[in-house]
């Protein structure tokens, strides 16, 4: 942005605006490092129990040693590959369904009970069928991933759909317009936010379901690694293992944000 094009207002707005940015990430980032202080020293002074809650030193050496072992990175790869696979899927299969159910007002009202009950229903209680039906691997890892974010998915899409200004698609049958237009000219352009925010939500509900599924199915992955380190009691493998879940829960939800970020900027 050209500052001289800018007035004395603006360019001091601009600036309050950085060091208000500046200053909350500085807020966010003492907070992280006054509790791992407060939980490195509660540990050391035996205040905590180190054995049961371990200790961010203890989480460093843990996670040096896996990595010299070369398996830490190998479980993050599988949770992060079934878990964007799940996303993916779940994306792409609700969009499908959406629209399928737009365009049938009658497959629409024969499966809406459905697709209610399916939403509610505790997608946890669908794994251990799911490993029966499917085997304990990775396909029925990431069917428990979609399984968690479709049908509500589906639900939220079809609402926005109906939303949409009834102008808009007057317009268009007045014009000769078929169905498809009205679906590519103003649904679709019109749920582009709404699909946006669904891909926020729904990438931390793959991630969740898809952990759900390592709990029982796996035999690698960073929820093998909670569920292994809790039976044999090494507690730094699960408390590493959540960390580094929310890591990468962070980071998949900064990359959402980063593309709605290009879309507000091309609206």
């Amino acid at each position: 942005m050209n500052h001289d094009s800018l007035s004395a207002a603006q360019i001091a707005y601009l600036k309050s605006y950085r060091f208000h940015k500046i200053k909350i990430l500085l807020y966010r980032t003492g907070i992280l490092l006054l509790f791992l202080a407060l939980w490195e020293i509660s540990a050391r002074m035996k205040w905590i129990d180190d054995f049961i809650f371990s200790s961010p030193s203890k989480l460093f050496l843990c996670f040096y040693h896996m990595t010299k072992e070369n398996s830490l990175f190998w479980h993050i790869g599988i949770t992060l590959f079934e878990t964007l696979v799940s996303f993916f899927l779940v994306m792409a299969l609700s969009l499908l369904i959406t629209i399928l159910l737009w365009y049938s007002k009658s497959l629409t009202e024969t499966l809406d009970p459905y697709l209610v009950v399916l939403n509610s229903l505790p997608k946890s209680a669908l794994a251990p069928l799911l490993i029966v039906w499917l085997g304990a691997n990775y396909k029925t890892i990431i069917l428990t991933g979609v399984s968690v974010a479709i049908f509500g998915t589906v639900l939220n899409l079809y609402t926005g759909f109906h939303e949409v200004d009834d102008e808009k698609i007057k317009l268009i049958q007045t014009l000769g317009g078929t169905k498809s237009h009205q679906l590519f000219k103003v649904i679709l352009p019109a749920n582009l936010a709404n699909l946006i925010s669904l891909m926020k939500s729904n990438i931390g509900l793959c991630l969740v379901g898809v952990i759900i599924g390592e709990f029982i199915a796996a035999k690698c992955g960073l929820g093998y690694l909670i569920i292994y380190g809790s039976q044999v009691f090494k507690l730094d493998w699960v408390i590493l293992s959540i960390f580094i879940l929310c890591l990468i829960a962070m980071a998949l939800y900064a990359c959402i944000r980063i593309l709605e970020k290009k879309y507000l900027k091309q609206g």
